[in-house]
């Protein structure tokens, strides 16, 4: 970018004087909130052991064949034959494939185009109440893969004659996750919010339109407005919201607790981050 040359910058403020003093009371209170929210600013780290899950139990079906996940949005069934199959209404994948490896572990892949961009593995404990699984999210092109460990605690049987990952699961804990991708930043500066996160940035006006995730294959926009002391973002996707997600920095400003809701059915995920720089 080039700089601008010290008299045109001076020029430019004597000109722009007048206007300046016509900004309304409006412009001024949100100079102010905005300035109010800088609590927000830097970079906070997620404390793994602070995440909790609320809502219904993920419900999983690997019979005759066929895996289904009932609980995804929308609604997934595919045939578990370990080869490729197009799937619709997927924003981040548009082929996928699902193989039984033994009696208590299943494999997924996911493509969009050429490009492998997710993969899980699930593997059910020998008691049959654990599920773990670990997983690699690699949907944006241009930041590292993201990987991690999560486990999920048997909240429904598997029905008879079933494979050991179907049933009805409720997430308990997330034990892994790449460093770099606990991170994330804010900038709150002229009642506008900038975050960078896992290869993911926006730049938002508070109170204005929806901006694009930049890095976010999806086609996810987000909306901020304020929030008592802190930030609510709205994530939209193809013309559905698909998120909510309220930041609150805590009285001493040394940590974050996000509370993420999706209300398409209603889940709820909290964790608090540490202020890391």
């Amino acid at each position: 970018m080039k700089r601008i040359c010290t008299a045109m910058v001076a020029a430019l403020v004597l000109a722009l004087a007048a206007c300046s003093q016509q900004e309304t009371a409006g412009d001024a209170q949100a100079t102010a909130e905005a300035a109010g929210l800088e609590a927000l600013n830097g970079t906070w780290k997620t404390e793994l052991a602070s995440i909790k899950f609320e809502g219904k139990p993920n419900e999983l079906l690997l019979q005759g064949g066929t895996y289904s996940c009932k609980t995804c949005i929308p609604p997934l069934a595919v045939a578990a034959d370990g080869q490729f199959h197009p799937v619709t209404d997927r924003p981040y994948f548009d082929r996928i494939s699902v193989s039984a490896v033994d009696d208590r572990t299943v494999e997924i892949h996911r493509l969009k185009g050429n490009r492998e961009v997710s993969s899980t593995t699930m593997q059910v404990s020998d008691d049959g109440n654990v599920l773990n699984t670990k997983f690699t999210n690699a949907n944006n092109p241009s930041a590292p893969p993201v990987q991690g460990t999560e486990t999920a605690r048997r909240a429904g049987p598997a029905p008879a004659g079933a494979h050991a990952v179907s049933g009805q699961w409720t997430p308990d804990r997330v034990q892994d996750y790449s460093e770099d991708a606990l991170n994330i930043t804010f900038q709150i500066a002229d009642n506008k919010v900038t975050m960078n996160s896992q290869g993911e940035s926006y730049t938002a006006e508070i109170g204005g339109t929806s901006a694009p995730v930049q890095g976010d294959t999806g086609g996810t926009t987000v909306a901020v407005t304020r929030e008592g002391n802190g930030l609510r973002e709205t994530f939209t996707r193809g013309g559905k919201e698909v998120a909510q997600t309220i930041i609150m920095p805590s009285a001493d400003r040394s940590s974050v607790t996000f509370t993420s809701i999706d209300p398409r059915d209603g889940s709820k995920t909290t964790w608090m981050a540490k202020k890391s720089g």
